[in-house]
């Protein structure tokens, strides 16, 4: 703690450097209203601009520095928090630097390039290009409002990836990117707060238009079509409120957070702050399960309804048409269907036929009712994937029992599920842990960075996603592409029982030396095939194809078997062009790296041997982006 007398012998010295030097007290810095300029010309140069220095280092006890730009000029302002007797203030330095004394000239373009560029990646998630989370944490928690804030979580989003895989996963979330920054102003904020949760900033939304907005947004996302999966059915569940001047965003984003989970009993549903529920009650999440009764009859569903009524929330179609539209409204807060056979407009093995095609049949149960009983429309009605079935006239203890195990059952049936998806995630973190320090310690004993097995993962996870924009002629499958990028890291595992004294040579291979060096593709085979369960892995398959044929060539010219054409598993193929390109374009203890642009021509020019025409196609479709990713790992190492 400083005296006053000290400080101002302190300001007195700091003058002869600076522009100009304050001390501001508390009732000084209360004053300073965010976002209002003073006269930049004026005699005292600071103005309360967006996140404020001296703000930040009296809120925070410590000490800030940025550039303010007054135009022509650009201001240095340091504010350093202090205690003078006492008492809490902030030294402010204010420094003013002529334009063109902070940078030469002839580098202004190429510094406000890179600073842009830096921003970008800064700030930015690279699979969606929302905002990230650091922008969250240091950009909008500082905000201030009225701001329309929600948060956003895509339904069901661990079922899609552990279904159809991680691919099919990373294509919903920028699908439902795109949607809501269509939706959105450019002065909004979208934001990946989580793995499926967004976080949208809408400052100076109206209130009675905030609901009218996510409502929109929940609709389009809901109507989308992701590519290459048309069959996923997107829905978003979004908890929203406005935040005032006096609430702090992170409570106000822990309270979007509890209306979002109350969207979600429903899903496909928006919550904003007036329809907010009570905290100690735990109300629509403890709700009675809702059964939809489909029957044309009105006395049936009174005599259903009347039995399920105690214990069961109760919708009621009187035909299949209406039943596909409660389904639709509904959908995510149905628990089971209870579905007349013979109806007007369409029947029940209809309704069943519609639920087939759109995959509702797996996850929402239906119990047919009807007093049509013959062997073979009993038998139909299984065969369609109804869980059980029921004739007229109605047993009450039977039909209440029935209903009761279904909905029970699926119940369970849900819980295991999501088991099991968090075991195989845990497994594939585990499998894919001790694959990368085992390709690590080839790369090391190799004398290469770990790089390399990084970049054959990226280049093979390129190549292959644009090869299933192609028609699926290798029929490569979900397991597949999750398999081959993975199994990518084991390609020189071979390499391992090579001498080093070849494998490091720093000049050119011996014919001798050489046929050592190819005798890594079959000692990685084998080593693999004979892991116990290498005949029940399909993970430890693909390595196998992969380190063993990774050297061979669509003309037949590779090595270790000559194999031509097709006859090289296609996972061989992809993982051999990423590996040849990586090759060109990194350094060597026997050669400097190429330029891209030379490792592109040797590739299409048949000089690294021959690739399958298509797999070049596909090649030439991301160079461009593989420039990029190479260009800027290169001034990251400068």
């Amino acid at each position: 703690m400083k005296t006053m007398q000290e400080v101002q012998t302190l300001i007195s010295d700091l003058q002869q450097f600076y522009t100009d030097v304050r001390l501001l007290d508390a009732a000084a810095i209360e004053r300073i209203e965010e976002g209002v300029r003073s006269n930049p010309n004026a005699e005292d140069l600071c103005y309360a601009c967006h996140h404020c220095a001296v703000k930040s280092a009296f809120e925070n006890h410590d000490q800030r520095t940025k550039l303010e730009y007054f135009s022509p000029d650009i201001v240095q302002v340091s504010a350093q928090y202090m205690e003078v007797d006492g008492a809490p203030y902030v030294l402010e330095l204010l420094q003013r630097m002529h334009s063109d004394t902070i940078v030469e000239p002839d580098d202004t373009e190429a510094l406000f390039s890179a600073l842009s560029g830096y921003n970008t990646k800064l700030y930015h998630d690279p699979l969606t290009d929302m905002y990230n989370r650091r922008y969250y944490e240091e950009i909008v928690r500082g905000m201030k409002g009225p701001i329309g804030v929600a948060l956003m979580d895509l339904d069901d989003f661990k079922v899609y990836n552990d279904t159809y895989g991680h691919h099919a996963g990373d294509m919903a979330l920028k699908t439902a990117a795109t949607i809501v920054r269509g939706c959105i102003r450019q002065t909004d904020a979208l934001v990946r707060f989580g793995g499926d949760e967004f976080l949208l900033i809408l400052p100076g939304i109206p209130e009675d238009y905030f609901k009218i907005k996510l409502e929109g947004i929940c609709e389009k996302i809901h109507d989308a079509i992701v590519p290459g999966y048309s069959h996923m059915r997107l829905s978003t569940s979004i908890g929203g409120l406005i935040q005032m001047p006096s609430d702090s965003m992170d409570a106000v984003v822990r309270q979007a957070d509890r209306l979002m989970y109350q969207a979600k009993v429903r899903k496909n549903c928006v919550v904003v702050s007036g329809e907010m529920l009570q905290e100690d009650a735990p109300g629509r999440r403890e709700e009675k399960p809702q059964i939809l009764i489909v029957d044309d009859s009105e006395m049936n569903r009174a005599i259903l309804s009347e039995i399920l009524c105690g214990d069961y929330r109760i919708l009621e179609a009187a035909d299949g048409e209406e039943c596909l539209k409660k389904m639709q409204q509904y959908m995510g807060d149905i628990a089971l269907v209870l579905l007349d056979l013979m109806m007007p407009k369409m029947n029940g093995f209809e309704v069943l036929d519609f639920m087939n095609r759109n995959h509702a049949i797996e996850d929402l149960p239906v119990i047919m009712i009807s007093g049509e009983d013959s062997e073979a429309s009993v038998r139909r009605a299984y065969e369609m994937g109804v869980s059980d079935y029921v004739a007229r006239p109605f047993d009450a203890r039977v039909v209440y029992r029935r209903v009761f195990n279904t909905i029970k059952l699926y119940a369970k049936q849900r819980r295991l599920v999501s088991l099991l998806s968090e075991q195989i995630r845990a497994r594939e973190r585990n499998t894919s842990m001790l694959v990368g320090v085992l390709s690590q310690l080839v790369e090391f004993r190799n004398g290469e960075s770990g790089l390399h097995v990084q970049h054959i993962h990226r280049l093979t996870e390129r190549v292959l996603a644009k090869l299933l924009e192609r028609p699926n002629i290798y029929h490569i499958t979900s397991e597949m592409q999750e398999n081959i990028p993975l199994a990518s890291a084991l390609h020189d595992i071979g390499k391992i029982a090579i001498d080093e004294k070849i494998l490091n040579k720093p000049g050119r291979l011996t014919p001798e030396e050489f046929e050592v060096i190819k005798t890594h593709t079959t000692i990685g085979a084998d080593m693999l095939s004979k892991l116990d369960n290498f005949c029940t892995e399909p993970l430890l398959q693909t390595a196998y194809s992969i380190a063993r044929w990774h050297h061979e060539r669509w003309d037949g010219r590779g090595y270790p078997d000559g194999l031509k054409g097709n006859e090289i598993p296609i996972e061989a193929q992809v993982v051999a062009l990423a590996d040849v390109y990586d090759a060109l374009t990194s350094d060597r203890c026997y050669k400097k790296a190429c330029p891209h642009e030379q490792a592109v021509e040797m590739i299409l020019n048949g000089e690294c041997g021959a690739f399958n025409p298509m797999l070049l196609e596909c090649f030439v479709e991301i160079k461009d982006d593989l420039k990029r990713e190479l260009e800027e790992e290169r001034r990251n190492k400068a």
